[in-house]
């Protein structure tokens, strides 16, 4: 891209890696087994650069979206990637969400053994991770019965599936042959990624795939650029709002969550402190969740055209306090915090954004995704696990009434 003005540059850019991050998604549909993945896509890829910054990613789940930096920086910190390596994680204390959605991610290195220019990651929810009960969904008093918490693992070493981590892993979880398939399935999606990632460095030679990385980079700090311009012209204030969960924290009392929004020239404060302590049945969430409703809000403030990456967080600071249902720590169960309690961490922020910057905001939709599964239990048919979503409603607007029977939100 040698001698291409900056603005084309951003723009190829742009479009070249979102089209590496949909390809990787089109390619795990394709080849997994579970209709969770094939069928009702409930997946995520995106593209990182070497050091794990998020540069682009497809038009998929925002609550796996915004998380998915967490889970890569929780990667590289204790994993050093090779060629053909692939690691899994699910570890909602190390950027996941919750234990069925498991991120895979690998490495996209120069020819020859080089450096790392490039990392490729896809989240997929699989429709059980073992735990007490199918599809590790149902409410539990504690993390341990929602399933297998992975840390980082190789579940691939040099292309070759780590059989080990294979045998311990698939001994825990519902349908062993249908999560082998879908990890398969996320493994040959990174190797597509990073395929396309190197076809494209092939058109910026003779600096190839570090080229690519600079102008990732170059889109990163684009959209920071870009952020700090939507907010800037917005009333500067300070706002506050808090919903209830409908149920009592662990000390008995009302489930609040809450949050104060301070915006100041192009800076934008997001700050949950006053959110009640942790609660029972896995309604908890975790600061990934926290970071996924937060950057859906700064790109629903963004112009249509602005580019998604980690860049639109560099306006933003972020408070989450520590023993708070938005970060409980061990051993508190968080599998309904990315499903439900996300959906109210969206309801919140609008309600404190719509205060702030009235005339701008729709209302809150349905609050929730309306989850279900089922699978076998012990004196019952042999059935396979399945999860399913339902769609509710959206919350009208300045512009007119809200939709009905639409995914909405951290689901979309």
């Amino acid at each position: 891209m040698t001698g291409v003005p900056q603005a084309v540059r951003i723009a190829l850019a742009r479009d070249l890696l979102e089209s590496v991050a949909e390809e990787m998604a089109a390619s795990c549909r394709r080849t997994a087994h579970s209709p969770n993945i094939r069928d009702r896509r409930d997946l995520s890829a995106a593209v990182f650069d070497g050091q794990g910054a998020m540069v682009a990613h497809a038009a998929h789940i925002p609550v796996h979206l915004g998380a998915m930096p967490m889970s890569v920086r929780a990667v590289l910190r204790s994993c050093t990637l090779e060629p053909g390596d692939v690691v899994l994680t699910n570890d909602p204390h190390g950027g996941g969400t919750h234990l069925p959605d498991v991120t895979a991610v690998a490495a996209v290195h120069e020819p020859a053994g080089g450096a790392a220019r490039f990392h490729v990651a896809v989240r997929a929810h699989h429709a059980d991770m073992g735990g007490a009960t199918p599809g590790s969904m149902a409410p539990q008093e504690e993390i341990y019965a929602e399933g297998v918490r992975i840390p980082p693992v190789f579940w691939m070493r040099a292309g070759r599936e780590v059989e080990d981590v294979a045998r311990l892993l698939l001994a825990n979880v519902r349908a062993p042959e249908e999560r082998r398939a879908d990890f398969a399935a996320q493994g040959a999606a990174l190797l597509r990624g990073g395929v396309r990632l190197r076809e494209l460095a092939e058109q910026a030679r003779p600096t190839g795939l570090r080229a690519l990385e600079k102008a990732g980079r170059e889109l990163v700090a684009y959209a920071a650029r870009a952020a700090g311009r939507a907010l800037d012209p917005l009333p500067d204030g300070e706002s506050r709002a808090r919903l209830k969960l409908g149920i009592l924290d662990l000390a008995g009392r009302p489930a609040w969550v809450a949050v104060t929004l301070r915006k100041k020239g192009t800076r934008l404060d997001v700050d949950f402190t006053g959110t009640t302590g942790p609660v029972p049945g896995g309604l908890n969430a975790t600061p990934a969740v926290v970071r996924s409703a937060v950057y859906y809000l700064v790109r629903a403030l963004c112009p249509p055209d602005t580019p998604t990456n980690d860049g639109l967080m560099g306006p933003v600071r972020m408070t989450v306090p520590p023993g708070s249902l938005l970060d409980p720590g061990l051993p508190h169960p968080v599998a309904g915090g990315n499903v439900e309690t996300s959906q109210r961490l969206v309801d919140v922020l609008w309600l404190a954004a719509a205060r702030l910057w009235p005339g701008r905001m729709p209302a809150p939709g349905a609050g929730t995704m309306s989850n279900w599964t089922f699978g076998s239990t012990p004196r019952g048919p042999d059935v396979a696990s399945y999860y399913e979503t339902l769609p509710g409603g959206a919350g009208g607007g300045p512009d007119g009434v809200g939709q009905a029977a639409v995914q909405q939100h951290m689901t979309n």
